[in-house]
């Protein structure tokens, strides 16, 4: 029999064994998280460049706007505390938070609104939503350092959402030059380093508003656009999660893991063949059509997404407010298709290029989607490129046809209501139901120019419209708070916490 002294000990001991792995690991654990993403941003300063990827680092995180959408698509205030409307829907009085600074120390007041809203508008500017949101402002009033009023020149039903979104994050004059590289903003955490190639890191912001309520210290980003790297490096324990992985014929297989959990959403990602409109054939309505009825949108949902994914007829995703079902319209009929063709006047084989960007619904999808214009008669060439290439070719206008998803919610407007944005979309028709929705604010209205809107681009066929892209949240079982579902582009990393 054990005396005391002996009990005592065993005990200890035991405890102690029981306790190193579990202590081990919350002590590396507890206050950091490694996350993977597919993109690495060119860029971090998301009022003068396109990328999804940089509102994926930096927005709600480090930069921060006057309102903020969450998860679910709700919009609460941010850096405004509250707002009203004048009932002709043009003018928005936003009472901002007060003692809030910037991460170098630098207060934060309406004058930096008033300051990063007219750089938005400035000619030049290369902000995405320059001609939708910004140049709709006809005067910026600050009457006191807390109080700014908007007033527009058309109403803008979505104006809110809109100043949730990454276009209208504030930014102090005295770093915005430099945001592209090291930004300084209002929000929970700030830029520390940056090893391009390969990850990104944000360090917790001593002078955050609620720093207590932040329980991450250090958050890195590691840049894995290839699949099976992406699989390898959550069971190897290199990353701790994954908001949008990639590897969708991987899932199973992590369901299956009890190490970790994977959660379904959906995102705003309109998958699109875009096709240059202002180049010759796609010039020509029944070009774009031939080409939308060549594409099964099945059996691309199925070969490049693992039958992940919603087929959609127009540029917007069902869980939009307003969003018609037009799958039916320029439905797969390869047979029509090449009589579209023949009546264009089009001689084939047609010799293409299809560029396409990393992401696997794009190389993957591309496969496919070559193979059945082939049958047709348009032989479209593969081109694979990085992000960087994307951008400074098909997005400047350089290209016969490309895949992307487009993940900016109500985009509609940024991508065919300006000709020169790089689709080169130009409708009379189009252009007047827009002017109508922006100056509707009956909601019913609205709703019936959204539907109006879907079917113009459906008739039109500037893209060929595929699927909507889910999302798929993968993470280590004791970290909470990953983002499932992307109403905006975006990872709140102040929800993050370790359980």
């Amino acid at each position: 029999m054990l005396n005391s002294r002996t009990r005592l000990h065993a005990a200890l001991a035991l405890a102690a064994l029981l306790a190193l792995p579990l202590g081990a690991d919350a002590q590396t654990r507890k206050d950091s998280v490694v996350l993977g993403m597919v993109l690495e941003p060119t860029g971090l300063d998301p009022t003068i460049a396109p990328a999804a990827a940089i509102g994926e680092v930096v927005h709600y995180n480090v930069l921060e706007g006057l309102t903020k959408i969450n998860m679910d698509g709700t919009i609460v205030p941010l850096l405004a505390e509250s707002w009203s409307i004048d009932p002709d829907g043009k003018v928005y009085t936003f009472k901002l938070k007060k003692g809030v600074k910037y991460q170098d120390g630098e207060a934060f007041d309406s004058s930096d609104v008033k300051f990063t809203f007219e750089r938005a508008k400035a000619a030049g500017s290369t902000n995405k939503a320059k001609k939708a949101v910004f140049d709709n402002m006809s005067r910026i009033e600050t009457p006191d350092p807390h109080t700014v009023i908007l007033v527009l020149n058309q109403a803008d039903g979505n104006f809110l959402f809109r100043m949730g979104e990454n276009t209208a994050v504030i930014l102090d004059p005295k770093s915005a030059p430099t945001t592209a590289s090291k930004p300084v903003g209002t929000g929970p955490y700030k830029f520390d380093s940056w090893a391009r190639g390969s990850s990104l890191s944000l360090v917790k912001s001593e002078t955050y508003r609620n720093a207590a309520a932040v329980k991450l210290n250090k958050v890195t980003f590691r840049f894995i656009n290839d699949p099976a790297a992406q699989v390898a490096a959550l069971l190897a324990g290199d990353i701790d999660g994954m908001p949008r992985f990639g590897a969708l014929e991987s899932l199973k297989q992590l369901q299956s893991d009890a190490r970790f959990t994977v959660a379904q959403g959906g995102t705003e990602g309109k998958t699109i063949v875009s096709m240059n409109n202002k180049k010759k054939p796609f010039d020509d309505v029944r070009v774009r059509r031939a080409i939308a009825m060549a594409i099964d949108r099945k059996a691309v949902i199925q070969g490049a997404q693992e039958g992940y994914g919603t087929p959609i007829g127009s540029h917007m995703v069902p869980s939009d407010a307003g969003y018609v079902d037009l799958t039916a319209m320029n439905a797969y009929d390869p047979e029509k298709a090449k009589a579209l063709l023949k009546e264009a006047g089009v001689a084939t084989p047609l010799n293409v290029t299809l560029t396409l960007p990393p992401p696997q619904y794009a190389r993957k999808g591309g496969e496919i989607v070559a193979a059945q214009l082939a049958k047709i008669g348009v032989n479209a060439k593969i081109e694979n490129v990085e992000w960087a290439q994307w951008l400074s070719g098909p997005f400047k206008g350089n290209f016969d046809l490309t895949i992307i998803s487009h993940v900016e919610p109500l985009d509609f407007i940024t991508v065919y209501a300006d000709s020169n944005y790089y689709i080169g979309y130009q409708s009379k028709a189009f252009s007047e139901l827009i002017a109508a929705y922006n100056s509707t604010t009956d909601a019913k209205g609205r709703s019936k120019l959204l539907g109006d809107i879907q079917r113009q681009l459906a008739t039109d066929s500037p893209a060929v419209y595929m699927f909507q892209l889910s999302q798929f949240a993968v993470g280590n079982k004791r970290l909470k708070g990953l983002w499932s579902s992307s109403p905006v582009a975006a990872n709140d990393l102040a929800a993050l916490s370790w359980q």
